[in-house]
C-alpha cells in the first residue's frame, strides 16, 4: 500500500486512492474505500456524490479551486496535482482553498512532489504530501522543517519576520 507523510512528519499508509481520469466517452468507476476523483467529474455529477465521506477530489494545476467553493468543507479530502516540479499553479490553488474559500479538511499535494518542495508546500495549507515514487519517504520529516524561520507571511504565519518581535 502508498504512504504518505503528513505535516507533522507521520509516515502512514494511504486510505485513499486516485482515480485517473476516464478516457472519452467511458464512465468513472470507483474503487471499493475511499477514493479521490478529478474535481471537474465530481462538479458535474456533484448531486450523486453529495454527502459522502469516501469520496474527495483532486484539481489539476490548471483547474480553478473556485469551482469548490459552494461545498469546499462537505469534502474531506482536495488533492492539488503538481504534474512537474516547475509547475507552481499548485501552491495557489492550496492558498485559496484554505485563506479564501476556507477549506478546514485534508489538502494533499500529489504528482511530482519532491523533498525540496515541502516545506513550501505545508506553508501554504497542504498537511499530506503523497511523494513522487523514487523519493525516500524517510527523508521527508527532516524536510518539512528546514528552515527555522521563514521570511514572508503564509498559512503558518499572519506576519513577514521583520514585523516580528523577539521575546
Amino acid at each position: 500500500m502508498p504512504e504518505v507523510i503528513t505535516q507533522d512528519g507521520q509516515i502512514k499508509a494511504d486510505q485513499w486512492t486516485l482515480v485517473e481520469r476516464p478516457a472519452e466517452g467511458e464512465t468513472i468507476e470507483l474503487p471499493t474505500g475511499p477514493a479521490i476523483i478529478p474535481a471537474d467529474i465530481w462538479y458535474a455529477n456533484k448531486n450523486q456524490f453529495a454527502g459522502r465521506d469516501d469520496v474527495g477530489v483532486w484539481l489539476e494545476s490548471h483547474d480553478e479551486p473556485g469551482i469548490l467553493a459552494d461545498s469546499v468543507n462537505d469534502l474531506p479530502i482536495i488533492a492539488v496535482n503538481f504534474p512537474k516540479f516547475t509547475d507552481g499553479r499548485g501552491y495557489s490553488s492550496a492558498r485559496l482553498l484554505r485563506e479564501r474559500y476556507g477549506y478546514k479538511n485534508e489538502l494533499r499535494a500529489i504528482g511530482d512532489v519532491l523533498l525540496d518542495q515541502l516545506q513550501f508546500m505545508k506553508r501554504c495549507g497542504f498537511d499530506s504530501y503523497a511523494l513522487r515514487a523514487d523519493k525516500d519517504i524517510q527523508l521527508a520529516a527532516h524536510c518539512l522543517n528546514f528552515f527555522s524561520q521563514a521570511y514572508q507571511a503564509a498559512t503558518d504565519t499572519n506576519e513577514p519576520l521583520f514585523r516580528r518581535r523577539v521575546s
